[in-house]
């Protein structure tokens, strides 16, 4: 799996860009606040159609449109492939791949398989647990479609649920009609608790070889999924809390409070872990989710680093450009020296300065 090219309009600070892209590692270098991570948000986008940083469509178009394009050619399986997007302010996206208008978003996942790695990753263990079901759920939509619509179907419910007991509070006779929406809830919710359980047991198979080398075989790191309730339990936890729910006007059993916990033996790094044990933790992650991706869709995905070797220490920094050398890469940066100096192998090298991209021949 290859990303060729990327054409943007209107998209961010770009008005017009053309990409085309080296099959190996891509450096984007420029002082902040350039346009480098729209690059990457933008390719993300084509695989996903969300932004990584949560944008909302009228986010991404440039101030002075109403729309922008976004387009990548991509090649799966040695096939070339198109997927076209069309943001608008005021309406919903339009997602066509091939040139064919597809009707439901849900319908890219799998076309452009990507891992997104930024310096807010290494912050996922020190934050709080939104944080962390996002790291899992951003890679299972894309990994499995039936997930994506679990999850969908699963949140709607959760609103519409959410939204009946302050209904209840006003008119206590409409008690009646939540067990339709408590039907609704574990069932979609039993699915996600299940799919979150086995994708994690999977990861934990990965990151523990990882992580032992990462640190010089001193530290075992394992993963544990903690789920606010077992699908098992689901029903019972659901009826037990209903007064409570209605106290509170909302749902306060589900996996929508799920967790996931990391352990280095009996020491929980969520809360008393060092920094530099949570970041060595995050990357061991990342790297095991680049394996997993590897081992169910049977190619490489294509990274993106977003300005994280400025995070990492020159051991991790080495460990983790030595882990990519077959994968198409892409990573941010504000300066070459690192891998000049360094002479960490990269093949092709473009230079961004305010929404304008040169690419440059190699220095080394």
């Amino acid at each position: 799996m290859i990303v060729k090219s990327l054409e943007l309009k209107d998209y961010r600070n770009y008005n017009h860009l053309n990409m085309q892209f080296s099959s190996g590692t891509n450096i984007l270098y420029g002082e902040n606040a350039q346009g480098k991570t729209n690059i990457l948000e933008a390719v993300y986008l084509c695989g996903t159609t969300k932004s990584h940083r949560g944008s909302k469509d009228k986010e991404m178009v440039s101030f002075t449109e109403d729309e922008a394009h976004v387009r990548v050619i991509l090649e799966k399986n040695q096939i070339p492939h198109r997927i076209d997007l069309h943001l608008k302010k005021n309406k919903a996206k339009g997602v066509a791949i091939d040139g064919i208008p597809i009707k439901r978003q849900s319908e890219l996942f799998g076309m452009l398989n990507l891992v997104f790695f930024s310096p807010e990753d290494l912050y996922i263990i020190k934050n709080g647990p939104a944080e962390r079901r996002r790291f899992i759920d951003l890679e299972l939509c894309q990994l499995d479609k039936i997930y994506l619509n679990q999850l969908g179907n699963y949140n709607k419910v959760l609103a519409q649920r959410n939204n009946l007991l302050k209904q209840i509070a006003v008119n206590r006779n409409l008690i009646d009609t939540l067990n339709i929406w408590d039907e609704k809830l574990l069932e979609y919710g039993c699915k996600v608790i299940k799919t979150r359980e086995e994708f994690i047991n999977r990861l934990n198979d990965l990151v523990g070889e990882i992580h032992k080398k990462l640190t010089g075989g001193k530290e075992h790191l394992i993963l544990q999924y903690e789920p606010n309730v077992r699908a098992a339990d689901f029903e019972g936890k659901l009826k037990k809390y209903l007064e409570k729910d209605l106290a509170l006007k909302m749902t306060n059993v589900g996996p929508h409070r799920d967790d996931l916990g990391f352990l280095l033996g009996d020491i929980d790094i969520r809360k008393y872990g060092s920094q530099g044990q949570q970041r060595t933790a995050a990357l061991s992650c990342k790297l095991a989710e680049i394996d997993l991706v590897k081992s169910i869709i049977k190619e490489n995905p294509i990274l993106l680093l977003d300005d994280v070797l400025s995070e990492l220490d020159r051991q991790r920094q080495n460990y983790l450009l030595n882990s990519i050398g077959d994968i198409q890469t892409m990573i941010t940066c504000t300066g070459l020296e690192e891998f000049v100096n360094h002479r960490f192998a990269y093949d092709k090298v473009f230079q961004v300065v305010s929404g304008a991209v040169n690419s440059l021949e190699r220095e080394i």
